[in-house]
């Protein structure tokens, strides 16, 4: 069994570390905000004061953070982690971040005598609390069979997708097709609606033909068809806006640095940047479907609440 560092132990990171010490590994986590220490320390987590403490003799060093400049700031400088793990750690990053910083991580841990792999996972919190995400991991060759090993605990997949930030890419190339599916979702479901379609007849058609994807599955945008849906609670986030939006933007940034043209995914983006300037960015990101409905409203989603 492994000694195991990890920072960042939120909505993600607090049920992939309490995966890991189910497993039998030893896990020193560590966070800013009280509430996911203490849920940590309830799934096995040892939780300590400071990254030092949790690198200290670490086997690896695991990071799951919201933007691109935490994880920077987590392994920069005289209380980071490059200045405190020992150098035969092995660094992972599970967050989704821009592929410049992923970029920058891989060679910057390599000047400071450190391995590194891009980890970024799809499953979003359900499958990080049952121990069924997609990992896509990038890096050099030796690196990511020994990461693979590590994840094995919290993962349903695992994927070696190439060399430094090749994990990456395969988030945001996945993640913008999560969303540009979205936007297909919504209006679909509101046409349906608006037809007179049952609902849950609806979603049982559409879950066995052409229009099958994972969010008509995970989020269908109307109450009472299938569980997982934040439309049974009011669109309170599994994925937040805020989130979405963050990775989309990256998605069309590499898109716009490779020349593409991404204009379902730029409609997407509008929607999310619209439900941010509304006030609802720590909404689901589902919620996009009050853009397709006649009026604005639609059924599950109380704005007064």
């Amino acid at each position: 069994m492994a000694t195991i560092a990890w920072i960042g132990l939120g909505n993600m990171g607090g049920p992939m570390s309490g995966n890991l010490a189910a497993a039998g590994h030893e896990v020193r986590g560590v966070d800013v905000v009280p509430a996911a220490r203490a849920a940590a320390a309830e799934r096995g987590v040892l939780v300590v004061d400071s990254i030092a403490d949790a690198v200290a003799g670490a086997d690896a060093v695991f990071t799951s953070l919201p933007r691109s400049e935490h994880v920077r700031q987590v392994l920069e400088g005289p209380d980071g982690v490059w200045a405190n793990a020992p150098r035969s750690a092995l660094l992972l990053d599970t967050s989704t971040v821009d592929v410049a910083t992923s970029r920058y991580c891989h060679e910057a841990s390599v000047d400071h005598g450190f391995r590194f792999v891009d980890a970024p996972v799809s499953g979003g919190i359900a499958g990080a609390a049952a121990g069924t995400l997609t990992f896509m991991l990038g890096g050099e060759e030796a690196d990511v069979r020994e990461a693979t090993a590590l994840v094995e605990p919290m993962a349903g997949h695992v994927f070696a997708v190439g060399g430094p930030t090749m994990g990456i890419a395969a988030k945001l190339a996945n993640n913008l097709m999560l969303f540009v599916s979205l936007v297909g979702l919504s209006e679909g479901s509101q046409l349906a609606a608006e037809l007179g379609l049952d609902a849950e007849t609806f979603w049982k058609v559409a879950s066995v033909s052409s229009g099958d994807s994972w969010p008509l599955r995970m989020w269908y945008p109307v109450p009472g068809v299938v569980p997982t849906s934040p439309a049974n609670r009011n669109f309170d986030a599994s994925f937040t806006t805020l989130l979405a939006e963050k990775d989309l933007s990256f998605a069309l940034a590499a898109g716009e640095e490779a020349g593409l043209h991404l204009p379902g995914a730029r409609l997407a983006l509008d929607q999310f940047e619209q439900l941010i300037d509304e006030g609802y960015g720590g909404k689901d990101c589902s919620l996009i479907v009050k853009y397709a409905s006649a009026d604005g409203t639609v059924e599950g989603f109380d704005a007064s609440v």
